[in-house]
Order: structure tokens, then C-alpha cells, then sequence
């Protein structure tokens, strides 16, 4: 479009290719389509036929690969780089549909040397996973950082002409533990997301007092330090709307400058290519999808994107009824709130829907155990906002570093020194094993 005491760095390999940029998994569906990818993917019931035209053609730019300017084989979106992460939205948010997290294979591997460009892969990107975006946590005057370090740089391809840029020194950052790293959030389902009422985050958070209090939970809510309303997206709640989302995105993941951020993030002479912002409305297109920019394509694709829906009947209904039980008993609901509801909006398949999404939008304190040192607006290096967990049983890679594929070491650890999850990991550590088996069980139905 994801670490001061944690760096990761995974070992390990595969033995297989992975892909430059991944294919849509299928064509685009109307509103009563198939639930194809393990029912992640598909556009909001109820969509009209124009709102289905507009969800499609966003969903193109989703899942267009971009070179330089838009004159390489397969790569026909203009504006990569001069630095970046990645080559195409669906890149990233792929697993385990168009709109998902990262994908078992890594693209990013193959993308470091595409097209003649010669870019080291930093030790924590593995070909097994998962895709990572780095910043870093101070300047090297000690002052605070936190912003992303793009991966790579198109030195050397031949669409770069003469640029003559370097990486950043990963290794470095590494060794003086200054490195944070992030996974991408899944957007499945952020229309709904988007269209919940303020009020009732403030009312669910209020919710429940003497249970959270006993269990040292808190929470509070991300607001935008311009108009004061609550910010809900990215891994610390960081970003107010959709549009601001995907135009922060495109700009810093891929370098392609747009209508939000016009400017490119490195302007070292020989290193532009087109003029800026090199995505921008088509006033000329004959069709209102046509003329729209990619930032508004992309924006309208996730806004109209459904949540993921529940998978077939399991083998043991009983074991996810009681998991259930467990999720509520032991406190995991008090955070992950099983459901809001969005208030009355301007498109009609966004209002008033019941929205099952297992989080309550607000960001916690997870304790020196996942803290990365980065503050983004008035979330601290510790908070992080609770992740949506709709959709868990199709991820590949937890937590906001992708540090674990193991549901139960996830759990385990959100308990760590300063932590508000510290009760409910306990009560979830005393468990039965049979209660456990349970709880992953249900965990992994949503």
C-alpha cells in the first residue's frame, strides 16, 4: 500500500520462487459471486452494479505491478521508486486473497535484483516469509525517528537510467538494536471498519470497567492532531481514513507520488524520472472509473471490500463453542471486541451492518515485550492497536512483526513486562489443555 528491544532476524529458506508480484488469485466477482480464497477477497453484499464497476476497476490498481515509468515488461504502473518496498499493493496484501497479509513466498526477494537492480536483501527478509517494512527508531543523532526505510532502491535497473542511489545501512541498524519492523495489515473489510461511529468506540471502550480494571486492561483511543477524531488504521492506529491509508502507502511503500503526497521521498538529481504527482485524476478518461487516480482506485477497492466470512462447518462444532466460552471467560473479548456496528453512511452496503471484526479500534500498552520505541501520534513505543482478528484462521504470519506462524506462541506473547494483556495471558496459561485446544480452535474458525 507494516523493535527497539526486538529485531528480528529469521533464518531459514525455501526452495522455491517467488513471484515479482502475485497474480490476482481469480477475476473479479459481482456482489453474490463465489467466495473464492478462502471467502477473503470479495466485494460487500449489497453493492449496486455501479458500485461493483467502481470495486472492480479499484481492484485492478490493487493488483497493478509499477516500474519506473510504466515501460517495463509486465509492469505497466508508472511511478516506482526511487526507493521502495515493494512493486504492487497485491504484493504485499495477498494471503489469502487480494486484500490479505503476506504470502508464504516472499516477492519481495526476487524484486531486489528486477530488472538489473543491485539491491542486498537484509538478513530479516527470508524467502519463507513473511514481507517486512523497516524504520528506524532514532536518527543517528539520537533524536526520535520511526519513519519507514524503504528496501529498496532502483539503482541499476534498466528503466533507472543514470541513478546513482544507496540502501539504507540495515546491518547497522541492526547491530545498534534501531531497527522496527512491520508486516502488512490485512484489509478485508475496512469499509466497515471506516464506517463505525465514533461513538461507539468511546462507548465499547468504556464498556466493562470493573473486569478490565481487575485485569489491568486500559486502552485508549489514536486521534488526528488536526481535527482531534480518532484514527483506527495500521498497526498503531496511526492513520485517520482509507484514502489517507492507501496515499501514505503507495507514496512510501512504492514510491509513487499522488494527490495526497505529491512529493518524492528522495530527490536526488538523476533519480526522477516523470512529473510529480505521477498519480493523479484522469480528467480526460470518457468513464468516471477510468478517470479516477490510483489513490482514489485504491481507497474505493478496500472501502467495498467485505469481511472475510466464516469457513465451512469444523469437524467438532462443540470444541469452537466452547472455545468461545473461553474467549469471553478469560478476557480475550474485553479487547477484541467480537462486534461493532457502523452507523448510517453514504453507501448503503456500509450502514448499520453489524461488523464482526474482534477488536475495539483503540491501542493498548503490549508491554516491553513487543514495544518497538516508535510513537505515532498519541500511541507510545508499546501501544499497539488491537488487531482485527477476523480472518485469523487464513493468516500465515502474527503479531505486528510477523515474529511467530504459531497461534499459541502469539498469544503467550502479549505478556511481557508493563503489559495490559498480562491478566489474560495468565488465565489463558491456566487453562486445560483441553481449554486451550479449544480456544486455538475457535480462534482459527474466525
Amino acid at each position: 500500500m507494516s523493535r527497539l528491544t526486538n529485531v528480528i532476524l529469521i533464518t531459514g529458506t525455501l526452495a522455491a520462487t517467488a513471484l515479482v508480484a502475485q497474480n490476482p488469485p481469480g477475476p473479479p466477482q459481482g456482489p453474490n459471486g463465489p467466495n473464492n480464497n478462502n471467502n477473503a477477497g470479495h466485494p460487500l453484499q449489497g453493492l449496486n452494479a455501479t458500485e461493483v464497476a467502481w470495486f472492480n476497476e479499484g481492484r485492478s490498481r490493487f493488483t497493478e505491478v509499477d516500474s519506473v515509468s510504466g515501460t517495463q515488461p509486465g509492469a505497466r504502473g508508472v511511478g516506482l521508486g526511487p526507493r521502495f518496498n515493494g512493486n504492487s499493493c497485491v504484493q504485499c496484501h495477498a494471503h489469502p486473497g487480494v486484500g490479505g497479509s503476506s504470502p508464504a513466498l516472499n516477492p519481495q526477494i526476487p524484486l531486489a535484483t528486477n530488472f538489473g537492480a543491485r539491491n542486498t536483501i537484509p538478513q530479516f527478509i527470508q524467502q519463507n516469509g513473511p514481507v517486512r517494512v523497516a524504520r528506524f527508531v532514532r536518527n543517528a543523532d539520537g533524536s526520535p525517528d520511526g519513519g519507514v526505510h524503504d528496501l529498496f532502491v532502483i539503482t541499476g535497473r534498466s528503466d533507472a537510467g543514470k541513478c546513482e542511489i544507496a540502501q539504507p545501512d540495515f546491518a547497522t541498524a541492526a547491530a545498534q538494536r534501531n531497527l522496527s519492523l512491520r508486516i502488512p495489515t490485512p484489509v478485508f473489510g475496512a469499509g466497515l471498519i471506516e464506517a463505525i461511529p465514533e461513538s461507539t468506540i468511546m462507548a465499547n471502550l468504556a464498556a466493562n470497567a470493573a473486569q478490565k480494571q481487575a485485569l489491568g486492561i486500559r486502552g485508549r483511543e489514536n486521534r488526528n492532531g488536526n481535527d482531534g477524531t480518532i484514527t483506527r488504521f495500521g498497526w498503531k492506529a496511526q492513520n485517520k481514513s482509507l484514502l489517507m491509508f492507501a496515499g501514505e502507502a503507495y507514496n512510501v511503500e512504492q514510491g509513487v507520488t499522488n494527490e495526497l503526497f505529491p512529493n518524492e521521498r528522495d530527490e536526488t538529481p538523476g533519480c526522477a524520472f516523470n512529473g510529480t504527482p505521477e498519480d493523479h485524476t484522469n480528467i480526460t478518461a470518457t468513464n468516471a472509473p477510468a478517470s479516477m487516480s490510483d489513490l482514489t482506485g485504491l481507497a474505493m477497492f478496500m472501502r467495498l471490500l467485505d469481511g472475510p466470512q466464516p469457513g465451512p462447518p469444523p469437524a467438532d462444532p462443540q470444541s469452537l463453542q466452547r472455545g468461545s466460552q473461553v474467549f469471553a471467560a478469560i478476557g480475550c473479548a474485553l479487547c477484541h471486541t467480537p462486534t461493532m456496528q457502523t452507523g448510517l453512511s453514504s453507501t448503503a452496503a456500509l450502514s448499520n451492518k453489524q461488523v464482526r471484526l474482534f477488536s475495539d479500534l483503540v491501542v493498548h500498552n503490549m508491554g516491553t515485550g513487543l514495544a518497538d520505541g516508535v510513537n505515532q501520534g498519541n500511541a507510545n513505543g508499546g501501544d499497539w492497536r488491537t488487531a482485527p482478528l477476523w480472518g485469523l484462521g487464513g493468516r500465515l504470519f502474527f503479531l505486528h512483526d510477523g515474529r511467530t506462524s504459531d497461534l499459541a506462541t502469539a498469544i503467550t506473547d502479549h505478556a511481557s513486562q508493563g503489559s495490559e494483556a498480562n491478566g489474560v495471558v495468565a488465565a489463558y496459561t491456566a487453562l486445560s489443555a483441553q481449554a486451550k485446544t479449544d480456544l486455538l480452535n475457535y480462534l482459527r474458525s474466525l
